[in-house]
């Protein structure tokens, strides 16, 4: 059977963190018979050559390749290539690892939509990912159409016969950004790019010592040198106009212009910082034309200017103020409807750790920034001030899953809003948002997975886009909504962090640390009759059972009996009601816990059942102390004697 996909992975002493993409691929969703696996160990000196070659031994579609160090990347994923068998070439890092049906489907994506290149949704753990192009899935995508300039690390999946036909490789040799000029290439000179966001396909990971090839400390003259050569490809195959410009503030705003905001700046040596600031003014002045600053939010077109007009010192007063640049976001109210989390809230930025204002113009409002008069005179743009470009703020809500980093954006209604200020001449800029969390649609389009997810509101204004954790600042009506929900057949637990007060929900009970409070719950709220069991429950329901069930445990003996049970939806909560699976229950007195989901919660009351079989609901105290109070039981005469004659044999 032709091969589907070959996977690359350079290799260069990974140590213990090349164990994660290990077992992420040999235990691909794809056969084996259907893919194979290139390790290219470039010099590694470390253990690594040998712990490969044992599992080439130990898996049949696993190959090493051992050559001598060439300095980088480039090389190794060279070699990967010229031996790869399958259809398409995926290439993976050593210390990054794929999701279990990863190359499964963005095979059956590419070929699908007759995609030369195939970007799947990316997760990072300690590093920075795209976010913008994995909101929705784009089977056609280009340059044109879509933020596929945000994505140029290597991690892509590409046809083979497409590299074939174009040549194209990767640069070699002790270099930087050379993952920018391949994929820079492979977009402008792709027939097709299909983006696949619905499934987190690759896991982007910081190592916890720092040690990734992408943390290593830049040299700025061959960084900035190595940058122009991904400026050339665009030269090479665009024309001058807005699609190049466009193109070109992708570096001119990640590379340059971010690297000289707030602390990323501060963070430098000051001798560091100027040789870096010299080479990103060098790169400005040669290659970026007007139309590519004018592309940017004003505070970076600020900064941008700056950079030509050679000013480093306001550079960095206008970084020291916006490192004390923050979003605030309040918790509104939290509440469960038609099978959803309804999360309303606000959000605004402040500044110094005051809420931020703006200065009224006209119809616009103005963003004051702390420039000197000097630099006003030398820039334009400033001299009344920068527009917030309030129309164009927004607002986004994301949860994401604590140990896998997986994000996925939840749909949000919002309302921009004007404050006023203790100034007549100022105002606040705010938004008003709803999100709807579903946990049967938020994992993009599918249900939300087993787990712990954090909800974080990421706001952009004025050229910030921050994020801030959701619930530490809250109305006291949002405590209301934090309640167990049954939806989509998983158990579903908003709950508030700590000690930080965040908002977080438990799926499926993830953590045994959380407990369902159902401690409301007394005798009122159960009603017996004969083999049937009513419970009313201060949960929310959308009508699944969720594998639900009631356990009543024997107060004298301490025997345990599970009985299945279907829960409702009704007025406050949900009705939880049990048969006991058919079978009349023994004479007794029985604690009762509730299990939801997977873990069983007990409840404050008990059941009595007499000789006849009847039933009826006392406090789980009061069958405590009548069990306390029972006198154990007399022993017989004949175990009696039995035992005296016992202890006689024994010359007791």
């Amino acid at each position: 059977m032709p091969l589907k996909v070959s996977v690359v992975v350079p290799v260069y002493n990974p140590g213990p963190y090349i164990e994660d993409c290990i077992q992420s691929l040999v235990s691909q969703s794809l056969p084996k018979d259907e893919y194979e696996v290139w390790f290219v160990d470039d010099g590694s000196t470390d253990e690594t050559p040998a712990r490969l070659d044992q599992l080439a031994l130990e898996q049949p579609n696993v190959h090493v390749i051992h050559q001598e160090p060439s300095g980088w990347s480039g090389k190794p994923r060279n070699v990967g290539i010229d031996a790869a068998q399958g259809d398409y070439i995926m290439f993976v890092d050593n210390d990054d690892y794929l999701g279990a049906e990863a190359l499964e489907r963005m095979y059956d994506y590419g070929v699908a939509n007759g995609a030369d290149v195939v970007v799947g949704k990316m997760a990072g753990k300690g590093r920075p990912v795209p976010r913008d192009l994995f909101r929705k899935n784009r089977p056609r995508a280009g340059v044109q159409n879509a933020p596929l300039i945000d994505s140029l690390t290597p991690h892509k999946m590409l046809r083979r016969e497409f590299l074939a036909k174009t040549g194209l490789r990767f640069r070699e040799g002790r270099r930087r950004l050379e993952d920018h000029v391949f994929v820079t290439e492979a977009y402008l000179r792709a027939e097709n790019v299909s983006v696949l966001s619905d499934y987190v396909c690759y896991y982007h990971v910081k190592r916890d010592d720092a040690s990734n090839a992408g943390f290593r400390p830049i040299d700025p003259v061959g960084y900035f040198g190595n940058l122009r050569e991904a400026l050339d490809i665009v030269d090479q195959y665009t024309e001058p106009g807005p699609l190049q410009d466009g193109l070109f503030r992708r570096w001119l705003r990640n590379e340059i212009v971010e690297r000289l905001r707030a602390q990323r700046l501060l963070n430098m040596d000051p001798e560091y910082r100027r040789e870096m600031f010299r080479e990103m003014r060098s790169v400005a002045v040669d290659r970026f034309g007007p139309g590519v600053a004018a592309g940017l939010s004003p505070i970076q077109q600020v900064v941008a200017g700056l950079l030509v007009a050679d000013r480093l010192e306001d550079v960095e007063t206008l970084a020291e103020w916006e490192a004390t640049v923050k979003p605030i976001a309040e918790l509104q109210t939290l509440a469960w409807r038609d099978g959803a989390l309804r999360v309303a809230f606000t959000v605004e930025y402040a500044a110094g750790g005051e809420r931020l204002t703006f200065v009224r113009a006209g119809s616009d409002v103005a963003l004051a920034l702390p420039i000197p008069q000097s630099s006003r005179q030398a820039l334009a743009l400033l001299e009344a001030g920068i527009s917030a470009q309030s129309e164009k703020s927004k607002v986004d809500l994301v949860i994401r899953e604590r140990s896998t980093a997986a994000e996925f954006f939840q749909p949000v209604e919002f309302e921009r809003v004007r404050v006023p200020a203790a100034d007549d001449a100022e105002v606040r800029l705010r938004i008003d948002a709803t999100a709807t969390v579903d946990p049967r649609t938020a994992a993009g389009g599918g249900p939300v997975g087993s787990g712990i997810w954090d909800a974080y509101v990421r706001y952009s204004l004025s050229g910030w886009a921050k994020e801030t954790r959701l619930g530490s600042v809250r109305e006291p009506a949002a405590d209301s909504g934090r309640r167990l929900g049954i939806v989509g057949g998983v158990t579903v637990l908003p709950y508030w962090t700590d000690p930080h007060q965040n908002l977080s929900i438990d799926v499926n009970g993830a953590t045994s640390r959380l407990k369902y409070d159902l401690s409301v719950v007394r005798t009122a709220d159960a009603t017996v009759e004969p083999g049937r069991l009513r419970l009313s429950l201060p949960v929310y329901s959308a009508g699944e059972s969720a594998g639900s069930s009631v356990r009543l445990t024997d107060a004298a003996t301490g025997a345990v009996h599970d009985f299945g049970a279907e829960i409702s939806p009704a007025e406050g909560g949900s009705v939880l009601e049990s048969t006991f699976g058919g079978q009349t229950l023994a004479a007794g007195r029985y604690k009762v816990a509730v299990v939801l989901g997977q873990r069983p919660t007990a409840l404050r009351l008990g059941l009595v059942v007499d000789g006849r079989g009847a039933i009826s609901v006392q406090s789980a105290e009061e069958i405590a102390r009548q069990v306390a109070a029972k006198p154990p039981p007399r022993k017989r005469p004949f175990v009696r004697r039995a035992l005296r004659k016992i202890k006689k044999a024994l010359g007791a």
